[in-house]
């Protein structure tokens, strides 16, 4: 039987006092690849944060990987955090510091202590994105794509059940998105993660066929067909 990853049902998702999103019912299994469509100021990003703990759930039912949205408290939220992986259009890499250094600084603030296992979950995250020679370069010495990259390793540090990719192809060119785009399917398919990714790509979408849901006038469509623009 499918495990749930995310459940929402008849959730209501708030910016401030503004109702943004009305009775969404939503519900993402393990391994699972979901594409979150719509045009801009439709929500995306609101359900993104609702997801990962940024805004919180007030109305509704939600569950994100076994935590309960509704009782979600900064003191939780960390923990919740811990079993997701954030990945950003803007790489959001710190600049002073090399590779390793980034993804220990991660480590760190999520409550690893122990040098010779934070050096070997390093070495293992930037094996599966296929940089495993790069962890002493500095973010300015890379290509967007292989910064896109560390910034997948980087959500790959605490073996998250959840991947939130917003927009992850953004920046990049055609041939970049397309590594990318395989890294990530790879990411869902070996590892049973679920991956839900923001895109306004209309081309990466048709070319990586998903299940689709989208944004629309308040509410969310599931198995969406519609064309993105």
């Amino acid at each position: 039987m499918s495990e749930a990853i995310i459940e929402l049902k008849n959730a209501n998702i708030y910016q401030g006092n503004n109702l943004i999103l009305q009775e969404v019912n939503l519900t993402v299994n393990k391994g699972e690849f979901v594409y979150l469509v719509g045009k801009t100021g439709t929500g995306k990003s609101s359900l993104l944060k609702t997801l990962y703990g940024e805004l919180p759930l007030k109305e509704g039912e939600g569950t994100v990987a076994g935590f309960n949205l509704r009782e979600l408290n900064w003191k939780k939220v960390p923990y919740l955090r811990r079993t997701l992986g954030v990945v950003f259009q803007e790489f959001q890499l710190l600049t002073d510091r090399n590779v390793n250094d980034n993804l220990k600084f991660v480590l760190r603030a999520t409550g690893w202590t122990d040098e010779k296992l934070m050096n070997e979950k390093i070495a293992d995250v930037l094996d599966k994105v296929g940089l495993k020679s790069k962890g002493f370069k500095m973010p300015f010495e890379m290509s967007g794509g292989e910064q896109q990259r560390i910034d997948i390793a980087r959500a790959l540090l605490n073996s998250p059940k959840l991947i939130l990719a917003d927009e992850p192809t953004g920046n990049l060119d055609p041939e970049t998105s397309d590594e990318i785009m395989h890294l990530l399917f790879q990411i869902a398919k070996d590892y049973n993660t679920a991956i839900v990714m923001a895109s306004h790509d209309y081309i990466v979408v048709q070319k990586y066929p998903a299940r689709m849901i989208r944004t629309e006038r308040g509410r969310v469509l599931d198995n969406a067909t519609i064309s993105i623009d």
